[in-house]
């Protein structure tokens, strides 16, 4: 039986962070960015901060380091610099911050993004993990595949009431909310 969100249970709204990872764009730009904040605004989420950071691995660190120190914020979601260029270091900057990474996230992020760009999914380096308390998901930068992350992973997984169980309850201040 697949997971289904049960209505019936009380939604705990996440503080969710987004930083946009990219050396082009701009608050006026950032569609990718923008895409991500309207979405787990619409789902009942707090925006918790949102940056643009360039792609430089002391930048990405420098601000997801002030979000991890924040026990405020839940769950970061990037977007950039996970592609195969010589300039996509997210991977790289994001990776020793995890205590436990989350290697499931980058299989289902890929065949969610295999139904709607097929094997060019291969060209992407999704990856998640947990850093301190808070959760990190790292998504390609294209405005699609934020979309794919969110509506086709992101938000069941971020939301309380999906069951068997969602991420909500590994959060420290939701922990046990999950049977």
């Amino acid at each position: 039986m697949a997971g289904r969100i049960d209505e019936s249970l009380p939604f705990h709204p996440l503080n969710i962070a987004v930083l946009t990872i990219s050396d082009t764009r701009d608050e006026t730009t950032d569609t990718s960015g923008g895409l991500l904040v309207e979405r787990l605004t619409s789902a009942g989420h707090v925006l918790a901060g949102k940056a643009i950071a360039p792609d430089e691995v002391d930048a990405i660190r420098d601000q997801l380091a002030v979000w991890i120190a924040d026990p405020a914020v839940d769950v970061v979601l990037t977007t950039g610099g996970t592609g195969f260029s010589p300039r996509d270091v997210t991977p790289e900057a994001v990776k020793p911050l995890f205590r436990r990474e989350m290697e499931g996230f980058s299989v289902v992020f890929h065949l969610a993004s295999l139904g709607t760009v097929g094997v060019a999914t291969l060209q992407s380096r999704a990856v998640a993990g947990q850093a301190g308390d808070t959760f990190i998901f790292c998504v390609p930068g294209s405005t699609g595949a934020c979309r794919d992350a969110w509506d086709r992973v992101l938000a069941e997984e971020l939301d309380s009431r999906f069951r068997p169980c969602s991420l909500v309850g590994q959060i420290p201040r939701f922990r046990g909310i999950c049977p």
